[in-house]
């Protein structure tokens, strides 16, 4: 029997491709029966625009996957794709069987945070529009959530900046607008009342995201963590062959990898 269908959703500043090295570590028997990987608002060559708001690309993305037969899929998110995951099961619950989040948040709960962190996100979207790409990219990668936990494949990396410097900087400063976390609801309650199993996925030296998850977990939510140590916040990156493992649900739960 094949295995259901693999939904995977990048993270801001990375595309389709990210998840290649993902993909390669995937044994040949725990292949899905169909790898989707949507491209979100903003990312790629062309500016995607068809989303004014974070519920409206939820919705576009959900549209997109149901033109394309899935249902009762695998989603599989990191960081900026968790949160549009987190989302599609909170909208679009019956497109999914379960769920992997990758350093998801959910939600801010004040609006002073959601205050702060809009008037952070203008002043990045301004960066990428009268700077360009490429000194954007240099700037976002400096941020201290980003940093790796060990030494990463080299080529790995080049691909990266290669794929973040493939975007149009009009284009990140729409994501930055669509989808910043500013614009996206709390979706604490939603968790509470979602049927689909999720694993939440953190790196060992990602300590927000980490305590983010850990507090999802206490909630009454089907929700289990597994920490994967030698990585930060972009586990694909650092870490995916052990990503793939999840994916082919060879942990239980609780496991630290």
């Amino acid at each position: 029997m094949s295995r259901p269908a693999l939904v995977l959703i990048h993270g801001f500043t990375g595309g389709p491709s990210s998840w290649d090295p993902v993909v390669e570590h995937l044994a040949p028997a725990a292949r899905p029966a169909g790898v989707v990987r949507p491209t979100l608002c903003g990312h790629g060559a062309a500016t995607l625009d068809s989303a004014d708001d974070f519920a409206g690309e939820v919705d576009r993305i959900a549209a997109e996957l149901r033109a394309q037969g899935i249902e009762a899929a695998h989603l599989c998110g990191y960081s900026l794709g968790a949160r549009v995951g987190l989302g599609l099961l909170g909208r679009h619950p019956s497109l999914f069987a379960r769920a992997t989040l990758i350093g998801v948040h959910p939600g801010l709960a004040s609006d002073d945070e959601r205050a702060a962190r809009l008037e952070s996100d203008k002043r990045w979207a301004r960066l990428a529009l009268e700077q360009g790409a490429a000194a954007f990219v240099e700037s976002w990668a400096r941020q201290p959530v980003l940093a790796t936990a060990g030494p990463v494949d080299d080529a790995a990396l080049a691909r990266q900046r290669a794929l973040r410097l493939g975007h149009r900087p009009e284009g990140l400063a729409r994501a930055l607008r669509v989808l910043s976390l500013a614009r996206m609801p709390d979706l604490r309650p939603a968790l509470r009342s979602l049927a689909v199993p999720i694993t939440l996925v953190v790196g060992a030296a990602d300590a927000k995201f980490r305590a983010l998850a850990e507090a999802i977990v206490a909630l009454p939510a089907r929700a289990r963590l597994v920490v994967v140590d030698g990585a930060g916040h972009n586990v694909p990156l650092e870490r995916p062959a052990r990503v793939a493992a999840l994916l082919e649900d060879a942990t239980t739960p609780g496991d630290r990898a």
